[in-house]
């Protein structure tokens, strides 16, 4: 598996992938991993890569990072005198959307809405799993709700990816919270994962409909004005939160504040909830009042999106940690870098979806 690939100091790494899309390609392929001189002070490794939509390979140069598994940057050779953009970083960033698992009152078939109850054991195991997908995906900034099922959510799917740093809690509340909170080692940091909580991508409010169980409350107002206040676009339950008000503050706090960290070319994983989700993917995909009324999101099943050069490009949702990424891995061993490609491939990238073995 991945993990004895990485012990590897040096070798041929076997790798099976395939490309989406005409023109594509099968089967095995053999990656030659050797170490060569450094450059600019760092070790690296030759990487053949694959074009879906050629015959052709090429040779790339891989950075190495100095913490043990990290996003590989691509470095400049210094006698292409940076004409080459087959040496430029990528500009791209990863965006994980992941609704809470189950909570006790999904179980109950209650109205949650702005109540902090926590996850079920199903829940937590949803959570889990949901973690077994993307743990491949690079994450570097986290953002939740301020609701305990949400920030379960992501906590419990963290314990499970590659990397295993660890998520804190920034608290900005007030001067003696950012004090108290303050980690003075500078490789913790680069350990730690920076998880932000926003009461802006809490689930709507469900006003008076809050804690009540959705049957009874059908068979008290009747199904259609029940299903009305639910799945409406722009009509409230009563002194509650309309799908459109719940988007104004979700769309303009992931604007104002996550769109930037991905315009930066962070990796940010989003644990929050059914409508405040609906909302955010109404943004990302363009969607219509009419069309986003229509969408269901499963609970604990990741949504993964590409940002590059300005749009957001949905891939759907990892199915594990065999089709995990669109990076490559490093991970020095004893001064020498085995590269662990990984990707996708589509028509709108053409770069090639592996697994290590």
């Amino acid at each position: 598996m991945a993990t004895a690939a990485f012990h590897q100091a040096i070798g041929t790494t076997q790798v099976h992938g395939y490309c989406d899309g005409l023109g594509s390609r099968q089967g095995i392929v053999n990656f030659s991993v050797k170490p060569v001189p450094k450059i600019f002070g760092f070790d690296v490794g030759l990487l053949r890569r694959g074009n879906c939509r050629t015959n052709s390979w090429n040779l790339s140069v891989i950075q190495a990072s100095s913490s043990n598994t990290s996003v590989a940057d691509p470095v400049s050779s210094p006698s292409n005198n940076d004409k080459s953009d087959s040496w430029k970083k990528s500009n791209e960033a990863a965006l994980i959307l992941i609704r809470h698992g189950e909570s006790l009152w999904n179980e109950k078939n209650l109205f949650t809405g702005c109540v902090d109850v926590p996850l079920t054991k199903k829940g937590v195991e949803e959570a889990i799993e949901a973690g077994k997908r993307i743990s491949n995906i690079p994450v570097d900034m986290i953002y939740t709700s301020s609701l305990i099922r949400a920030q379960m959510t992501a906590m419990l799917a963290m314990t499970q990816h590659r990397r295993k740093k660890v998520p804190i809690f920034i608290h900005n509340e007030n001067e003696q919270a950012r004090t108290w909170s303050q980690i003075y080692s500078e490789e913790t940091k680069k350990q730690s994962i920076p998880v932000v909580a926003a009461w802006q991508l809490n689930e709507r409010m469900y006003g008076e409909l809050q804690g009540l169980n959705k049957q009874e409350t059908a068979d008290r107002y009747g199904k259609e004005q029940v299903h009305e206040w639910r799945r409406s676009y722009d009509i409230p339950p009563p002194n509650g939160e309309s799908l459109e008000m719940c988007a104004h503050r979700a769309v303009a706090y992931f604007k104002e504040h996550i769109e930037p960290q991905l315009l930066s070319g962070k990796n940010v994983m989003i644990a929050a909830h059914g409508n405040s989700l609906r909302s955010i993917i109404m943004y990302l995909d363009k969607l219509t009042s009419q069309e986003v009324i229509s969408l269901e999101l499963s609970t604990g099943i990741p949504m993964l999106y590409i940002f590059k050069e300005g749009k957001f490009i949905r891939r759907g949702s990892p199915v594990g940690p065999t089709e995990a990424g669109v990076y490559a891995y490093t991970r020095e061993n004893k001064g020498r870098s085995l590269i662990v490609p990984t990707g996708f491939c589509n028509a709108e990238f053409g770069s090639l979806q592996a697994e290590v073995r």
